[in-house]
């Protein structure tokens, strides 16, 4: 069943969801995949999967990005709202994750962020509360509503399902729905007058 909350909307809002970890023994694929299945549901939302594993993340950090990261640009600047989906390590973020943020600038101006996280028994929340002050340095809205999924490894079958569907699936719409209000509400003020940063 197709969800929407917002009949009126003319075109669906361009949702960039992104994997955060590189680490070849990561989860994050299995999070991220059910994560999309929920967003394919609704009518009001069109989503752009970015894995990072999959984006030419170097070894060592420069100053500016290289052309194999740089490919992101657009994908970033075209996107009307994001989804981070990030574990917690050591009571943080992936820096392959920080590296990606901080590579860009404008591309996440004034747009809303949400999180999708998982790890041990905090779930993430951790990892989730420092992004929030990055975004917020970088003139995006973080909205406050997100996934936490706790044991993550022991809330997923071996098919990728979560073994408490109707919960998962009723936090995942709660943060689209949020997505989408400030998506829209952002998408307008953006056309409408210029942001003074």
């Amino acid at each position: 069943m197709l969800l929407t909350r917002w009949p009126m909307l003319t075109s669906p809002l361009k949702l960039v969801v992104i994997t955060g970890s590189i680490r070849e023994d990561r989860f994050g694929p299995v999070v991220e995949e059910w994560f999309a299945r929920q967003v394919a549901r609704r009518t009001d939302l069109e989503a752009d999967r970015v894995d990072l594993a999959e984006a030419g993340l170097p070894a060592r950090l420069t100053r500016k990005p290289p052309s194999e990261v740089r490919a992101l640009q657009p994908r970033l600047e075209s996107a009307d709202a994001f989804v981070l989906v990030t574990p917690e390590y050591n009571h943080g973020y992936p820096a392959s994750l920080k590296a990606a943020i901080d590579w860009f600038s404008a591309e996440w101006r004034t747009k809303p962020v949400g999180f999708v996280s998982y790890g041990g028994r905090s779930g993430g929340i951790r990892a989730v509360e420092q992004l929030r002050q990055v975004f917020a340095e970088l003139h995006a809205t973080t909205v406050r509503d997100a996934v936490s999924i706790h044991d993550a490894w022991d809330e997923f079958d071996d098919d990728g399902r979560p073994l408490d569907p109707e919960g998962a699936a009723q936090a995942a719409n709660v943060l689209l729905d949020q997505l989408v209000w400030w998506g829209l509400a952002l998408r307008e003020a953006r056309r409408t007058r210029p942001y003074v940063a």
